[in-house]
C-alpha cells in the first residue's frame, strides 16, 4: 500500500509530458481532436466488447476472455512449451506475427487514453482485468509470448505507458498493482537473460531489447535490477545507433518500414532520457536527426512512404493506429523536438505530438511555420537510395543491397527498381510485404524480382532465396552506383548489379541509367544487359493499386489514376513486342492486400541488349489535344532524335 501511494504521488522519474499531465491532455484531446476523440472512445467500447483491430486485418473478435495463445486469423493455437523450444514457423497457415501483435497489448493504450479523456472507470478496470488475465495464462518463460525478447520488451513499454495513465484510478488496488509490478520485473529479467545479440549482425530485435531495458530501468527505479537495466540499455542504444544506422541516416535493414520503427525506438527513448535529465550526447541527437532527414527525403509528394523492403506495421507505442506507409507523424514530432520547420510536412497536428510532448509541445507545433518548399533531389549513397524530385514529380531509385550486412532478413529482390509519383498520384509502387510466416509462397512472391519495377532475367531472382526461409535472402546482386549528378535542370543516376552473373545460360550484368529532365517533366530510362548467351528478359513496371493501364500501341502504355485522373505514359523505344498487363497484388499494411497490375515487356534475345523507356506524366486538367500531342512526341523515332 505504501509503495502504491508512493507511485501515485512521486514526481520523478517522469514519463512523456502528455502522460504526466493526463487530465490536461485529456481536455486538450477533446478540444484539438473532436472527431478523433469520438473514434477513440468508440474503439475503447469495442475493446470492452472483446473486439479490436490488429495490423491490416481490421477488427477481430476476441470475446470476453482473450485466448492469448491463439492466432485470431488462422485459429491455430500455440502450446505453453519452454520459450526456447517454441516453433515459430509451423507451415500450417498460422502466423506468429499476429499472435505477437495481440500480445504486445496495444489495446491497453486505447483503453488508458480513453480513461484519461473520459474518466470512465470501466476502462481502467478493463486494463487491469486484461493484465491479470494475460499474466495468469502466460507463465514467465513459457509459450510463444516469451519466445522473443523483442516482444517482451514492446509489451513492457505498452504496460508502463498504460499504467502511467491509470495510476490515480481507484481500480488500481494493491493486488492489481503488485501483479503489474511483478510482471514488469519479470519482463525486465527475461529480456536481460535472452538478449537477441549477435556478433555477425544486429537489427531491430536487439534494439527493441535494449530499449525495453532502458525504459523499465528509467521508469521503475524501485525494482532491484532497474539501475543496471537503465545503464546497460542506454549504453547499448547509443552503440546500436552508431552500428545500425548508416552514415547518411538510413537504417541498415534496407527497409523503410523498419526505418520508421527504429526511428521511433530512438526518438521516444531519447525523449524519455531528456525528460529525466539523463544525458544523451549531442552526436547521438545529430545521428537521430539524420534519420529524420532521410525520412523527409523519401516521402512521396502525397506524404506517404515508399514501402521498400519489409513492412510489418510494427509501432513502438501505438497511440494511434498507423498504416505501414504513414510516417509523417514522426516528422511532426521532430519539428518540435529539433525546432525545425522543414519537418512540419502537414498542417494538421498528429495526436502523438500532444501525448508525447504535452500541451506546451502542441502549442509549439501550432506556432511553428510550415515550409512550403518541397525537398530537392537527394542522394543517400550508404543506403543506396536516390530521390529525383521537382515540384510534384518524384522518382525513387533503389540501389540498396540485401541489408543487415548482407543477411537480407527484411530486404527484397528489388535492385535498380523505381517508384514513381506525379501530378498528385502514385503510379509505380513497391508491392509491400503482405505476410511473413502465414504463407511462405506469398511471402516470397511479394519480395520477388517480378513484383518490382526492374528487370527479370530467365525468371530468376536477383538474389537467391530459400522457399522454407522467410527471413533469409542471398547477397549476389550487390548493386553499385557508377554515377550520380543533380542540378536545377536534370538528374542522372547510373547503377548496376551482378545478381544474374550466376546464370547457367551465361552471366548477365544489369546496368540501369535514369535521366530526369525537369524542364520537360519526364524520365528516360536505359537498361543495358551485358553478358553472353540467349536469355528471356522481362521488363517490369509494377503499378500502384488504383492505377489502370491501357495498351495503346505496340510500344506504349497509358496508366491512369482512378482517383485524380492523372496519367503516366510508359513508352518503349526499342521493344517491338506488345506489352502485357499482368495481375499483381500490393500491400500497404501487414495482412492486407489489394489487386494491382504490372506492365511487362518480354523478349527472348542474346546479350548484350539495350532497352530504353520514357516515363511522362500528364495532369488530369490537361486537354485531350495535349494528350494526343504527347503521344505523337513519344513515338520511338522522336525519342531517338531527342
Amino acid at each position: 500500500g505504501e509503495l502504491l501511494a508512493h507511485f501515485r504521488s512521486r514526481e520523478s522519474p517522469r514519463f512523456f509530458a502528455g502522460f504526466e499531465a493526463s487530465a490536461e491532455t485529456g481536455r486538450a484531446q477533446r478540444e484539438f481532436f473532436p472527431a478523433e476523440t469520438a473514434r477513440l472512445v468508440e474503439c475503447a467500447e469495442d475493446v470492452m466488447r472483446g473486439r479490436w483491430s490488429l495490423l491490416g486485418y481490421g477488427a477481430l473478435e476476441f470475446g470476453a476472455e482473450v485466448d492469448w495463445l491463439r492466432d485470431p486469423v488462422s485459429g491455430a493455437r500455440w502450446p505453453l512449451d519452454y520459450h526456447a523450444d517454441v516453433v515459430v514457423v509451423r507451415g500450417d497457415g498460422s502466423d506468429i506475427r499476429v499472435v505477437w501483435e495481440l500480445n504486445r497489448l496495444g489495446q491497453l493504450l486505447t483503453l488508458a487514453r480513453a480513461y484519461a479523456v473520459t474518466g470512465d472507470e470501466r476502462y481502467a478496470a478493463e486494463v487491469l482485468r486484461q493484465v491479470r488475465s494475460w499474466r495468469a495464462r502466460n507463465p514467465v518463460g513459457f509459450g510463444p509470448n516469451w519466445a522473443c525478447a523483442m516482444e517482451a520488451a514492446l509489451r513492457a513499454l505498452n504496460l508502463v505507458a498504460a499504467l502511467r495513465l491509470i495510476r490515480h484510478s481507484p481500480q488500481l488496488d494493491e493486488r492489481s498493482f503488485s501483479i503489474l509490478l511483478a510482471s514488469l520485473d519479470e519482463h525486465g529479467a527475461h529480456i536481460r537473460r535472452n538478449l537477441e545479440f549477435s556478433y555477425i549482425a544486429r537489427g531491430n530485435h536487439y534494439l527493441s531489447d535494449v530499449a525495453g531495458l532502458f525504459w523499465l530501468g528509467a521508469l521503475l527505479p524501485e525494482l532491484e535490477g532497474a539501475r543496471a537495466w537503465r545503464e546497460f540499455g542506454l549504453r547499448e542504444l547509443q552503440r546500436e545507433l552508431e552500428t545500425q544506422v548508416l552514415a547518411d541516416g538510413a537504417d541498415c535493414e534496407s527497409s523503410t518500414g523498419y526505418h520508421r520503427f527504429v526511428t521511433e525506438l530512438f526518438l521516444y527513448s531519447f525523449l524519455l532520457a531528456r525528460a529525466n535529465g539523463i544525458e544523451v550526447e549531442e552526436r547521438y541527437w545529430l545521428k537521430l536527426r539524420a534519420m529524420l532527414e532521410y525520412m523527409r527525403a523519401y516521402l512521396r509528394p502525397d506524404g506517404r512512404a515508399p514501402l521498400v523492403g519489409d513492412t510489418d506495421g510494427g509501432q513502438v507505442l501505438p497511440l494511434v493506429r498507423r498504416t505501414g506507409d504513414d510516417h509523417d507523424y514522426l516528422l511532426a514530432l521532430a519539428s518540435v523536438v529539433f525546432d525545425e520547420p522543414r519537418f512540419k510536412t502537414v498542417d494538421a497536428m498528429p495526436e502523438e505530438v500532444l501525448w508525447l510532448l504535452g500541451a506546451e509541445g502542441a502549442l509549439e507545433y501550432q506556432n511553428l511555420p510550415a515550409t512550403a518548399r518541397a525537398p530537392a533531389s537527394q542522394a543517400f549513397p550508404a543506403a543506396g537510395t536516390y530521390i529525383m524530385r521537382a515540384g510534384d514529380l518524384y522518382l525513387l531509385f533503389n540501389a540498396s543491397g540485401a541489408g543487415l550486412k548482407g543477411r537480407g532478413a527484411h530486404g527484397h529482390n528489388d535492385a535498380l527498381s523505381i517508384e514513381v509519383a506525379a501530378c498528385g498520384a502514385c503510379f509505380l509502387r513497391d508491392p509491400g510485404s503482405f505476410v511473413y510466416t502465414r504463407d511462405l509462397a506469398e511471402r516470397h512472391l511479394f519480395r520477388s524480382t517480378a513484383y518490382h519495377s526492374t528487370v527479370v532475367v530467365d525468371e530468376e531472382e536477383q538474389n537467391t532465396t530459400d522457399p522454407q526461409q522467410p527471413f533469409r535472402i542471398g547477397d549476389e546482386a550487390r548493386p553499385r552506383v557508377l554515377e550520380w549528378e543533380s542540378d536545377e535542370t536534370r538528374d542522372l543516376i547510373v547503377a548496376e548489379h551482378d545478381g544474374y552473373a550466376r546464370l547457367a545460360a551465361g552471366g548477365v550484368t544489369h546496368r540501369r541509367a535514369v535521366r530526369f529532365d525537369k524542364r520537360e517533366r519526364r524520365w528516360l530510362i536505359e537498361d543495358t544487359l551485358t553478358g553472353a548467351g540467349a536469355h528471356l528478359f522481362r521488363f517490369v513496371f509494377h503499378l500502384a493499386p488504383g492505377a489502370e493501364a491501357r495498351v495503346f500501341s505496340e510500344t506504349g502504355v497509358e496508366v491512369c489514376d482512378r482517383i485524380t485522373g492523372a496519367r503516366l505514359f510508359i513508352i518503349s523505344e526499342d521493344m517491338r513486342a506488345r506489352p502485357a498487363l499482368e495481375p499483381r497484388w500490393s500491400s500497404r499494411d501487414y495482412g492486407e492486400k489489394q489487386r494491382s497490375q504490372a506492365v511487362c515487356w518480354t523478349v527472348r534475345a542474346t546479350a548484350p541488349l539495350v532497352a530504353r523507356w520514357a516515363l511522362v506524366p500528364l495532369s488530369a486538367s490537361a486537354p485531350e489535344t495535349e494528350r494526343h500531342e504527347l503521344i505523337e512526341s513519344l513515338k520511338p523515332t522522336r525519342l531517338s532524335e531527342a
